[in-house]
């Protein structure tokens, strides 16, 4: 495992969303300390509106039966070499961590909720670069299927915000173009 000690801003300006992870799978006791560090993200009245359901190491097995389920349509008429390519996608991470929030009927607090979360995520995101472990958040459609929350173990008045991949990878992305923040500012008054 690699060991670094970025500043805050080194962090946040060279961290990627890996796509390409090289299949090293995340050990669970790295993959837990990096959320339990990150569970100090800002949340309204603490709150603290988020739970996880994780896979790696051997979970993963499991995951990747119910992920063939429901993000490859009928896999069950592919031949097992194109099944393989279609679940290379879901197999190349070394670990998943799926972030819940409750859907509060009021929306503010349901808007609070899931911006809260999102603060949770960028947290892992961060952490976990720092630790040489990358990650992509994904929001697949599935997520919102009823079996799929089912087999997750998501509860009625819940959302899955976040099908967070994690895992290791052997190829730096490069950046992408950001606008510049002239652009995106406007001086009160001006």
């Amino acid at each position: 495992m690699m060991q670094q000690s970025l500043t805050i801003r080194d962090a946040i300006i060279q961290r990627r969303s890996i796509k390409a992870f090289n299949g090293q799978p995340v050990e669970k006791d790295t993959l837990l300390s990096i959320m339990e560090d990150s569970t100090w993200a800002p949340n309204h009245q603490n709150r603290q509106p988020w739970r996880f359901v994780v896979a790696c190491e051997k979970e993963l097995l499991d995951l990747y039966e119910v992920l063939k389920e429901f993000a490859i349509p009928k896999w069950k008429e592919l031949s097992d070499e194109d099944l393989e390519k279609q679940m290379k996608k879901f197999k190349s991470p070394g670990g998943y961590i799926f972030v819940i929030v409750p859907e509060d009927a009021r929306q503010k607090e349901r808007l609070e909720d899931y911006a809260a979360a999102s603060m949770l995520i960028q947290n892992i995101q961060l952490l976990a670069w720092d630790r040489g472990v990358g990650s992509c958040w994904k929001t697949p459609g599935f997520l919102d299927n009823p079996k799929f929350r089912e087999a997750l173990g998501v509860k009625p008045g819940e959302r899955i915000i976040s099908m967070l991949q994690v895992g290791y990878f052997d190829e730096m992305p490069k950046p992408k173009e950001r606008k510049h923040v002239d652009e995106l500012i406007t001086i009160f008054g001006e």
